[in-house]
């Protein structure tokens, strides 16, 4: 992503960005207040910025490779953040997460999220336990059925664990616009606290159904691929963000305007952009502060990247 922080202009942005660098003392952290969004079945509050962790953390279990991510991981929570998205599918991602918030008390600043990717009941409750084993916990805050891969029997599975408290809220994910007519029909049928799905500037598919019907139900939405894996940094690539982005959205970076533009979506619970780069994840917290756009400048923001 190399063209994605040219976007860190003037000294302000800077100077909060290295406000939320974990090697700072508190007393220099942004002052600034993450926006928070309820869970609409249960009105628990979960801030509006979160890590997604797919690719980003299939690392080696080495001290080398840890370091950085563990600074990512510092740098969510003194931004006031706390929701992590993993899966056993993204490699080693969910044993290094589980590593990392075992460390220094952290775990319990953390909202958990992981997948299950079975199919069967048997294969299901095998791969949960071994996330749980993964993830170093004897509770999971959000067990998803990812990418809707055997749905009905996972979510059964997934509501007997909610019953005994091990997972305290269920939801299905995807990532394609292809999906989400699946991803509604099974919404329609199935009880569940959280969706996750793909939205963006360059994908929008997401506003004409999906999410005005999580809003109308009360269905919690967690976004991923918010940059199209980076390729709406290649949009922007060489240009300047304008002056309006700071002076009427609070948006020093693309990556904020990105993030923001989502946000301003109210369906929208959480958005969980993927790094292992600290000063990104803190960028990112960054988006979760100040103005969002309205209607109008929604538009505009559209425009900047036709």
């Amino acid at each position: 992503m190399p063209s994605r922080r040219r976007v860190l202009q003037g000294s302000a942005s800077l100077a909060a960005l290295a406000a939320l660098m974990p090697w700072l003392p508190s007393s220099v952290f942004a002052s600034e207040t993450l926006l928070t969004r309820a869970i609409p079945s249960s009105g628990e509050q979960l801030p509006v910025i979160g890590l997604g962790t797919s690719r980003t953390h299939d690392v080696a279990m080495t001290e080398a490779a840890l370091q950085p991510l563990r600074e990512v991981l510092q740098a969510l929570v003194n931004g006031s953040a706390s929701l992590v998205d993993t899966a056993p599918s993204y490699g080693r991602a969910e044993a290094v997460c589980g590593a990392l918030a075992a460390e220094d008390g952290m775990r319990k600043k953390l909202f958990l999220a992981s997948k299950v990717s079975s199919t069967g009941h048997s294969a299901g409750e095998r791969q949960i336990e071994a996330s749980f084993a993964a993830l170093r916990t004897d509770s999971i805050d959000l067990m998803q059925v990812h990418n809707l891969q055997d749905t009905s029997t996972q979510l059964g599975l997934l509501r007997e664990l909610k019953e005994q408290g091990r997972v305290r809220y269920i939801g299905v994910t995807h990532y394609l616009d292809s999906a989400h007519e699946r991803l509604l029909e099974v919404l329609r049928k199935e009880p569940v606290d959280f969706v996750q799905f793909n939205y963006s500037i360059g994908e929008r598919n997401a506003e004409r159904e999906l999410l005005p019907y999580c809003a109308d139900k009360g269905i919690a939405v967690l976004i991923n691929r918010p940059f199209q894996r980076s390729a709406l940094f290649d949009r922007v690539k060489g240009k300047s963000l304008p002056d309006w982005a700071a002076v009427e959205l609070d948006a020093t970076s693309w990556a904020q305007l990105m993030l923001k533009f989502i946000l301003a979506n109210p369906a929208v619970t959480a958005v969980i952009p993927a790094t292992s780069t600290p000063r990104y994840m803190a960028d990112n917290i960054l988006a979760g502060q100040g103005r969002l756009p309205d209607a109008a400048q929604r538009q505009r923001i559209i425009e900047l990247f036709a």
